[in-house]
């Protein structure tokens, strides 16, 4: 399909949800710049309030077409701050008929042709993609309003998948500086509030202040001072780390900045700090080659959607390069994974600790599964490069749900495994639940064909991880 002819089925699909988004959205549907707001902020928010049930009685249904959403714990199996076990099985839900065994011997065009594919394989949109904007987890929301008087409540949607498929909150830090302390977080949030306290004497000067500025709130797209806000009271503006709370993530989300038109953006899971400075590719489609671009130019993209112009109106933050972006940087630098005591030091398991069964995964992993060719355990789990996995293959490009107008996600950077099982939901926009989706989504797209048996081991040596 042509880009002109995706950019006028996304006015069409934008416009065919009046219903729930023209009156609780003060913003025409738009192509590169988002439009000045056109109603005043009361009868936005009166309208916003007034549709919220209707919009989150729609994702639901969405989300329970797609998914399994309840709660199936791992007896066995904790994150790494022991607070919350990880889920397990596939989620998403096939169609009738059909059984996974069945969809990996089909070929991609017989899967697209037939309308197959799994809807929980399809990219997933944002509770509200004609506004999107970041949403917060209420555990943060909860969290912040504690310790700061900071409001991350949007007053027009909320955040939509159940806890329990979640990251364990507040997560575990661990730092390369110093391995032998273990976590350093006390089991708390950091914030504005108590970070000196926690850190005190065991970070630099240098880093302290680059931990400052990363919990230090900026004004952002949803949270700021102008009418076209999505939280009640003017807002003082997000943290960085109010989305990578203690640096991994909570699963807060909101709308690729790298994508137009709105319709056709894809939602953005947030991703785990730990590792950075193993990592040279940041952003999932930007490819910044520093982790100082990536902390930089997020006062433009995650903060404002990509938009200078929207930026500069609701007061944009510009980090010095040399005397603070540096700075921000040092400090997520030292942020480690979290042990893996059955990892030898390149990354391999080590017989005398492992199963047979995560034995038999790191062999399916590294051979017929084909994971170690992008994830290196040499390398942190990952290759430093961006690769297209072209699902589109499976699917046709330009169908929609709730808003959102699916075009190929393209070439997409190759995240990290360490430390997985701490950072549900999987894939850049969260469309899969648990790690046995990532399994049963990779051995469809890359069509190797493994077995149950496999299936398991895989999941089994990812949780080694």
């Amino acid at each position: 399909m042509s880009p002109l002819k995706l950019i006028a089925l996304s006015c069409l699909v934008t416009a065919s949800a009046v219903s729930l988004a023209a009156f609780s959205d003060p913003l025409p549907p738009d192509l590169t710049y988002r439009p000045l707001p056109t109603q005043p902020f009361s009868s936005v928010k009166a309208n916003d309030e007034a549709q919220k049930p209707k919009v989150m009685e729609r994702q639901q249904t969405l989300l329970n077409q797609r998914y399994d959403l309840s709660d199936k714990a791992m007896s066995n199996v904790s994150m790494s701050g022991g607070m919350k076990k990880v889920q397990e099985g596939v989620r998403v839900k096939l169609p009738d008929g059909v059984t996974w065994e069945s969809l990996a011997d089909m070929s991609p065009d017989e899967i697209r042709d037939k309308n197959l594919l799994p809807d929980g394989f399809k990219p997933l949109p944002h509770v509200k993609q004609a506004t999107g904007g970041q949403v917060f987890p209420q555990k943060q929301i909860d969290e912040i309003g504690k310790q700061e008087a900071r409001d991350l409540k949007r007053f027009d949607v909320d955040f939509d998948l159940p806890d329990h498929l979640t990251p364990e909150f507040p997560p575990p830090i661990f730092l390369t500086t110093h391995p032998e302390l273990g976590d350093v977080s006390r089991g708390q949030l950091l914030t504005i509030r108590n970070f000196y306290e926690y850190m005190n004497g065991i970070i630099t000067p240098v880093q302290m202040e680059g931990l400052r500025l990363l919990l230090t709130p900026f004004p952002q797209e949803e949270f700021n001072q102008t009418e076209d806000r999505k939280v009640a009271q003017q807002s003082m503006g997000v943290a960085c780390l109010d989305c990578h709370s203690n640096f991994n993530t909570n699963a807060a989300f909101h709308l690729t900045p790298d994508v137009r038109p709105q319709a056709s953006r894809f939602r953005l899971d947030t991703t785990s700090l730990r590792g950075m400075f193993n990592q040279q590719i940041h952003g999932s489609k930007r490819s910044l080659r520093s982790v100082e671009d990536f902390t930089e130019f997020e006062q433009r993209t995650a903060y404002f959607n990509g938009d200078h112009v929207s930026a500069t109106r609701k007061g944009v933050n510009l980090p010095d390069r040399p005397n603070q972006v540096a700075m921000m940087a040092q400090m997520q630098n030292i942020i480690d994974f979290p042990p893996a005591p059955k990892l030898d030091p390149l990354g391999r398991l080590d017989p005398a600790k492992a199963s047979e069964q995560e034995l038999m995964g790191e062999r399916v992993f590294l051979g017929k599964g084909r994971c170690g060719e992008c994830h290196i355990p040499q390398t942190s789990f990952l290759d430093n490069n961006m690769h297209d996995l072209r699902l589109e293959r499976f699917y046709n490009v330009g169908y929609s749900a709730n808003d959102q107008v699916a075009i190929p996600d393209g070439p997409i950077k190759t995240f990290t495994l360490r430390g997985i099982k701490d950072t549900p939901p999987y894939l850049h926009d969260g469309r899969l639940l648990t790690l046995a989706d990532t399994v049963e989504y990779f051995n469809l797209v890359l069509g190797v064909k493994l077995t149950q048996d496999e299936k398991n081991a895989l999941v089994a040596y990812m949780l080694t991880l």
